[in-house]
């Protein structure tokens, strides 16, 4: 068997319960190095053999889970965040089925829910935005043409860009060409939740000057919209005295 598992933003302790209790059962390990705390690893047990994805291929890492499964080992599949953004797994996946091997998949907590964390931020304020739009910029790997960066940044709402970090020269003229003002708030949080994490409070327009400034040149996550700044929001209808629930009956209807 091979369990596919997020291992969260970066601190140990922010993995799932699952997955940290498939990591300690396991009898293979492939883990993304270059990304995944290797504090993770003090969770497997002492036999357990551990490759670092960072130096493969999917056939390699696909022929290590084949052995495994020839030999009766479970494997674990660790990938940062959750595995089902940028993870490359649906290839995974597919190689896995053709050779009818089974597998599973154990979510995690995403680096950008730790961003939001760090910066004690909520991303969906009444008033300021109800919507977070999740992309990166275009690189090796391309980017649809209707999913341009200007083009979300035409509806104002939350974005946090992945992947992006060493193009943020570009990453400010696409989102000022989209709509947002150059003062619009933004946040560079570098390593979420790890020991040196950094977290950057700046400007859509100070975004490169920012970085440059902290020698931020990777791991790292771009915020982009007003919610960065937390305020000028509205009171939530669900806790209001007023407003009437499921739950409860509110002021406003006597």
């Amino acid at each position: 068997m091979v369990h596919i598992v997020g291992a969260g933003p970066g601190a140990p302790d922010l993995i799932t319960v699952r997955g940290k209790e498939l990591l300690e059962r396991a009898d293979v390990i492939i883990y993304a190095g270059s990304l995944v705390n290797p504090a993770l690893l003090e969770y497997r047990k002492a036999q357990c053999q551990v490759y670092d994805s960072a130096k493969m291929t999917l056939e390699e890492v696909i022929a290590v889970m084949a052995e495994a499964e020839r030999e009766g080992k479970m494997t674990v599949r660790l990938h940062t965040g959750d595995p089902c953004i940028y993870g490359a797994i649906r290839e995974q996946m597919d190689e896995l089925e053709e050779r009818g091997i089974p597998y599973d998949v154990c979510p995690g907590v995403s680096s950008f829910c730790g961003a939001a964390s760090s910066l004690k931020m909520e991303y969906t304020l009444p008033k300021v935005t109800q919507s977070v739009i999740i992309t990166r910029m275009a690189g090796r790997t391309p980017v649809p043409e209707r999913e341009s960066i200007a083009s979300f940044a035409a509806h104002g709402a939350t974005m946090v860009i992945f992947l992006s970090t060493g193009m943020l020269d570009q990453l400010s003229e696409e989102l000022i060409k989209g709509g947002y003002l150059p003062d619009t708030p933004a946040a560079i949080v570098y390593k979420a939740t790890w020991e040196d994490e950094k977290t950057i409070n700046c400007t859509v327009e100070s975004l490169s000057a920012s970085a440059k400034r902290e020698n931020i040149k990777k791991t790292a996550l771009i915020l982009v919209g007003n919610a960065v700044a937390q305020n000028g929001y509205e009171r939530s209808k669900l806790y209001d005295p007023v407003f009437t629930t499921e739950y409860r009956k509110g002021t406003g209807d006597d």
